[in-house]
Order: structure tokens, then sequence, then C-alpha cells
């Protein structure tokens, strides 16, 4: 469902992902970790094409993703880390507008629109009587969440999705993203929550100044570096062991 071959992405002199390069089959919930700058957000952003390559390949669903763009997009949902919206308009009048741009029916879509927000627990009035720009936090992350999933696409990526939601919502999210990956859904699941990663991925990939670091099931990647966690595995590869001895010499300062 997703290839990449050693996609590169350059900023001037500064490389953000470095010949990147992984296979994703249908089906599979797959965690991308990397601390901030690592890469994760630049490489979502080129596979849902918004930004394109400096150099290498990739495909989606068969689709390559500089010749076939639009193809591309018809084919992947995405979830932005910055959840941005349109504010002037309810939520109703932006999701019916995401519909209309993937040529979804208007009962259909009308259809999708409910079945969605019954499951966030949101209710039609909220999406007729508010505009976005009102929202919480929480409720605009699920209206984002629902609008990458209205036209029902093979493949979703996900940028910490989990930003804004309460424990309830967060929940039913989790449950959401294994049932997709049973009806053989690829999902793309970006977080710096990492325990959630380690509990619903079925895979992993580290990545690290733009270079993938790890690729494989969590489990068995714990237990090959007898790390323990899946956490305490990351810090180990990216340099947090030595932001825990910084903090440590920091939190000194303090002490009378």
């Amino acid at each position: 469902m997703i290839s990449l071959q050693q996609l590169t992405k350059r900023f001037g002199e500064q490389t953000a992902v470095d010949q990147l390069s992984c296979e994703i089959p249908a089906g599979q919930i797959v965690g991308f970790l990397g601390p901030n700058g690592a890469g994760k957000s630049t490489t979502l952003k080129m596979l849902t094409g918004m930004l394109a390559p400096t150099s290498g390949t990739a495909t989606i669903c068969g689709y390559d993703l500089q010749r076939d763009t639009l193809e591309v997009k018809r084919h992947v949902g995405f979830v932005p880390e910055s959840g941005a919206v349109f504010e002037s308009l309810s939520g109703l009048e932006y999701l019916e507008m995401v519909a209309a741009l993937y040529s979804i029916p208007e009962a259909a879509a009308r259809a999708r629109i409910e079945q969605f927000i019954a499951f966030f627990d949101l209710g039609f009035s909220t999406l007729t009587d508010k505009l976005l720009g009102a929202y919480s936090k929480g409720m605009r992350r699920k209206v984002v969440i629902t609008a990458a999933l209205l036209h029902n696409p093979p493949v979703v990526f996900f940028d910490e999705p989990l930003d804004g939601l309460d424990a309830n919502a967060a929940v039913g999210f989790k449950a959401l993203i294994q049932t997709l990956a049973r009806e053989g859904k690829t999902i793309v699941y970006s977080s710096h929550i990492l325990d959630v990663v380690e509990r619903v991925c079925d895979r992993v990939l580290i990545i690290d100044k733009g270079r993938l670091l790890l690729d494989g099931k969590p489990e068995a990647l714990v237990a090959a570096s007898g790390a323990g966690t899946l956490e305490r595995l990351f810090t180990q590869l990216t340099g947090g062991a030595e932001l825990e001895r910084r903090a440590e010499d920091f939190a000194r300062t303090f002490r009378p």
C-alpha cells in the first residue's frame, strides 16, 4: 500500500528526510516515531502530496507520488498535527465542503457525518450552531478526524491525533484505528505518546535526523534491546538519556 524508495527532502542546505526506504502492507498500523525535528511531519506531508520530494520515489496504492499526485490524494486521509480548519465555517459546512471535494453524494455524505459525530458524541446542533473558531481543541480534532475518513480512504496518516482529545474520546479513537486496520486499511500513526504506540501498533519505524534507525514489531524490538519499554528504547536511540541527565542536573540548581 505504501512504498518508499530513498525518499529525500532538503530545504536549502538542511536535509529533513534522508533516503528513507520502507514497505507498508494493507491492514497494518505503523507507529512513526522520532524526536522533534526528526523529519516525521515532513515525510507525512510528502506522502500526502503537500510537499514535493527532492529525490527518491514513493507510491501509495500503486500511484506514483509525483506523477499521480491527485490520485494519491484521493486514496489517502490525513489528520495533520495542526488540526487546521476554516474557522469561519460551521462544523457541518466544513464537513460538507470536504465531502463535495471528494465528490461524495450529498445524502451519503450526511449519513457518514451523522455516523461519525455519533461515534464521537458530538451533537448535531454543535455542528450547525457554532463556527469552528468557537470549538474547543478536542471538538475541532474530532471534526478533522471525521473529515479525513469521510471518503473512506484505504490509507490514513495521523500526526499526533490524540492531541486535545479527552480520555474517553482517546479510547474510542484507538478502537477505531484498530477496527480500520482489521478492515484492510493502512494506518500510519505519528505520535510522542509511546505507551499508546506500544499497545496499538503492529510495527514501529523510528527515525532521527531524517534517517531510519529501527523498523520492527514493538515487542520484538524492546525484547532484543533489553530496554524494557518502547519509551526507554526510544530515548536510548535518540539521545533522550542525555536529556534526562541534564534535567536532573538542572533540577539540582533549585535545591537549597
